[in-house]
């Protein structure tokens, strides 16, 4: 553990107006994971678009010359003791009693929060001045990536608490902290590492919640899982789980688990477990997918003899799922009776820091990236997200294992979060299309198992969330999914991020959510409408769930059937599958 306190000391004010601090995302829990399973996976910014972003920046005559005078105001206040200029009470870095007690220490933070503030307001004069909306999140992605960099709690000398954890231990912490990073700049490229990844065994320790794999193709497994109620609901559930990373984010320890979750609800769950592609699969695309779910859906149907099904579609699986629903829907087929969405974007027309990725040049190189290796590893994508977030994702890790000299943390979801596997080339490319073009909404830009897209098609009802906190698929943004479709449509807003949002067991007393009436066109309106409550999104959904899963009958006894006996226990094989990450 670190020296640093819980609560950060309360900064000592005259009672007049303190400067803005720099702004940052709150993480979304204690060592918040990369998500890498929410947004599209692109490249970096290309260093041309950062570098003309960063000269229109810089060189604004007015706001320039004023953020020079007012920063060399500030640094005359903070050289004769004002006590105006603080980090923000809840910025971790700044939390040991020295930032505030120290005089020295107490003027090299005030320092840096006055020119990280500074280079925010110029940013915020960029976009005020008609800059186009990319242009601004490129030049904020980068000035947020080097104003983390650049916090004095980076270095052992800048870091107070690092410095008594080195005189506490009499040097050991340091030289525990040289072995961290050299493991890590040999073996993690060069970044901190997030968890240990050995305290946990997928099967033993995650992932455990009991069931079968009843299906298996070259493309997807199905797992049933095994009824805890006597009595269940006659309409199974298919879980379509993002393809990048694996599905047992859906599945952690008992307690904190979705499938367990729903399973005690009386529902009879399926998951679709994605196979990790390599190189020969570079060919699969969103028809290969898109099957995946229509393939699920009717091995649910056949093994509970349902004529139909419910879905969940989470994140980029949601985007998938909605492709299959598009195709049932235009050819007449009606084996899907509701579908919900879980913090799913199909329209990416809105601001957002994804924008920072979306420009033409960046993304025919990650198309060009991608078709040269064959599929796109995990590594590859989470790096765009972990540096949208380098205060929590990178240097919160380096300050505890480089400075401080402790071991990466056992955390289940960051076990996962770094598990993860590969896209294919083909599929990837069709994301930046969604991604970059805005493909899923333009009717027929997209034609998936042979079929135009039009989401105004599908007219089932749907279970649509946003997360209220999400920098990955903004909520307001997940919300357009309820204007896009044309079925009724129910949102509920959780109040965390992008990945707590999803793992969200009822029981916390700290979560809420947003209920309202039915969807307009302005989320906002729908927002201040709404009814807040206690709790996880996780009990309105079953409760959406169980109106649309038909009767209750007796539970099965066994998994599978003749046409699908069991393979093998869950979670089966696809799930462990591992292979290694293009060069």
């Amino acid at each position: 553990m670190t020296t640093q306190p819980t609560t950060p000391p309360r900064p000592r004010s005259s009672g007049r107006p303190r400067p803005t601090a720099h702004v940052r995302p709150a993480p979304e829990e204690p060592g918040a994971p990369t998500p890498v399973e929410g947004g599209e996976p692109v490249g970096l910014p290309s260093p041309r678009g950062m570098a003309q972003g960063l000269v229109a920046t810089f060189t604004q005559p007015g706001p320039v010359a004023r953020e020079a005078v007012r920063l060399a105001r500030d640094t005359l206040r903070i050289v004769r003791g004002t006590d105006e200029i603080a980090p923000a009470p809840k910025d971790k870095r700044f939390a040991d009693p020295a930032w505030t007690l120290h005089p020295g220490y107490r003027r090299l933070a005030q320092s840096y929060v006055a020119a990280a503030a500074s280079l925010d307001r110029l940013v915020a004069d960029f976009e005020a001045g008609g800059a186009d909306w990319r242009e601004v999140e490129q030049v904020r992605f980068v000035l947020n990536a080097l104003t983390s960099a650049a916090a004095p709690t980076n270095t052992l000398l800048g870091n107070p608490a690092a410095l008594k954890r080195a005189f506490d231990t009499a040097g050991v912490s340091v030289v525990r902290g040289l072995r961290n990073a050299l493991h890590d700049l040999v073996r993690n490229g060069g970044l901190p590492r997030q968890v240990d990844r050995s305290a946990f065994t997928v099967g033993e320790d995650l992932g455990i919640t009991p069931g079968a794999v009843v299906h298996r193709d070259e493309v997807i497994e199905v797992i049933q899982y095994a009824p805890s109620t006597p009595r269940v609901r006659q309409r199974p559930l298919v879980i379509v789980p993002p393809p990048i990373g694996r599905f047992y984010f859906l599945d952690l320890r008992p307690g904190r688990s979705l499938v367990e979750y729903a399973v005690s609800r009386g529902l009879q769950v399926f998951m679709i477990s994605w196979r990790n592609p390599t190189r020969e699969q570079s060919e699969w695309g969103l028809d290969e997918y898109a099957q995946g779910v229509v393939t699920a859906v009717d091995v649910a149907r056949e093994v509970t003899g349902s004529p139909d099904v419910t879905t969940l579609g989470l994140c980029a699986g949601g985007q998938i799922m909605t492709t299959a629903l598009n195709h049932l829907a235009a050819t007449g087929d009606d084996r899907v009776h509701a579908a919900g969405y879980a913090v799913t974007l199909l329209d990416f027309s809105s601001q957002a820091p994804l924008g920072a990725f979306s420009g033409p040049r960046m993304l025919e190189v990650a198309r060009r990236n991608s078709r040269r290796r064959g599929v796109i590893s995990a590594r590859q994508m989470g790096s765009m997200f972990t540096w949208m977030r380098p205060d929590d994702l990178i240097f919160n890790y380096l300050v505890q294992q480089w400075l401080m000299g402790e071991d990466p943390p056992a955390f289940d979801i960051l076990a996962w979060n770094a598990d993860g596997t590969n896209l294919p080339a083909r599929l990837h490319e069709q994301f930046l299309d969604i991604f970059g073009n805005n493909a899923l909404v333009k009717p027929g830009a997209l034609r998936v198992l042979g079929t135009p897209v039009h989401l105004s098609r599908i007219t089932l009802p749907t279970f649509v969330t946003g997360a209220l906190t999400d920098h990955i698929t903004p909520w307001h943004g997940c919300y357009r999914t309820t204007q896009l479709l044309s079925g009724p449509s129910t949102f509920v807003l959780s109040h965390s991020g992008h990945i707590q949002s999803l793992v969200n067991p009822p029981g916390n007393p700290r979560a809420k959510y947003w209920t309202g009436g039915e969807p307009g066109p302005d989320p906002h309106a729908w927002r201040a409408a709404a009814e807040e409550h206690t709790g996880s999104w996780w009990e309105p959904w079953s409760e959406w769930a169980i109106e649309r899963s038909g009767d209750e009958v007796p539970a099965p006894e066994s998994p599978g059937s003749a046409q699908h006996p069991v393979l093998e226990p869950a979670p089966g094989s696809y799930v462990r599958d591992r292979v290694p990450a293009p060069a």
